[in-house]
């Protein structure tokens, strides 16, 4: 995938949902990962035409598991000319040896955003993006019905009126295929998540059970997204109508 195409996507999303305006300063929450990659590339790159006017911020959190190598994260921002922050922290001791929590993932996430955000309004940022697609969406769609017996995914656009903060998800119109095939395209320095939890979670589950799904029903994976997106979640703001 070019990075035409996928600015295409991205501005489609931003427009779609007014996810940016004029002076906004865009923390870009950066795991390592394929997406997060993906978004900040294309964020780089739509600030220099968006009728918009706005900066990013790349933002590391660093779990401390002792074996997280951001060398090469840190010569892409440098390329992109966007400014590089990353929050060490001790979340993987407190998390796995002190705590040594059976269920980990939730206390690991409410720890990782709780620092993330420290750190974003320090920086003085007033939104943050983060690298959802659009399998991810459906994903959680399918999980909040298989484990919560609810309709509900995350939303767009999300205020965090605790810390005067919204959540924007530019990457929401992506495949995690055309995501896939832009990393490579673009050879992004994609470093593997380090924690030991990578791969066994409900997330996982949801993932091999859409990916079962498209494959037997060809087409029900954008079935589902289109369902969302015309649903009237609660708590999705109204999508803005643009002539195509």
């Amino acid at each position: 995938m070019k990075l035409q195409q996928v600015l295409s996507y991205v501005r489609r999303a931003v427009d779609d949902y007014q996810m940016i305006q004029e002076g906004d300063k865009i923390a870009v929450g950066i795991s390592g990962g394929k997406d997060s990659l993906t978004m900040l590339y294309a964020l780089a790159h739509l600030r220099i035409f968006y009728p918009n006017k706005f900066e990013i911020h790349g933002i590391t959190v660093d779990l401390g598991f002792g074996n997280f190598d951001i060398t090469q994260v840190e010569k892409l921002c440098e390329e992109l000319k966007v400014p590089y922050t990353v929050v060490k922290t001790e979340i993987a001791d407190v998390v796995f040896e002190r705590r040594k929590e059976t269920n980990p993932c939730s206390l690991c996430a409410k720890m990782r955003k709780g620092a993330l955000n420290e750190k974003i309004k320090e920086l003085g940022c007033n939104k943050v993006a983060y690298a959802h697609h659009k399998d991810d969406l459906v994903e959680t769609f399918l999980m909040s019905m298989l484990f919560e017996g609810r309709l509900h995914c995350f939303s767009p656009v999300t205020y965090l009126d605790r810390m005067d903060l919204k959540v924007i998800r530019p990457l929401m119109y992506m495949d995690e295929a055309d995501v896939i095939g832009f990393k490579n395209k673009m050879n992004l320095p994609v470093e593997k998540s380090p924690c030991p939890m990578d791969g066994y979670t409900k997330r996982q589950y949801a993932k091999e059970t859409l990916k079962k799904l498209d494959e037997d029903h060809p087409g029900s994976k954008d079935h589902m997204f289109r369902a969302m997106i015309h649903g009237n979640l609660e708590g999705w703001p109204e999508r803005q109508e643009r002539k195509r």
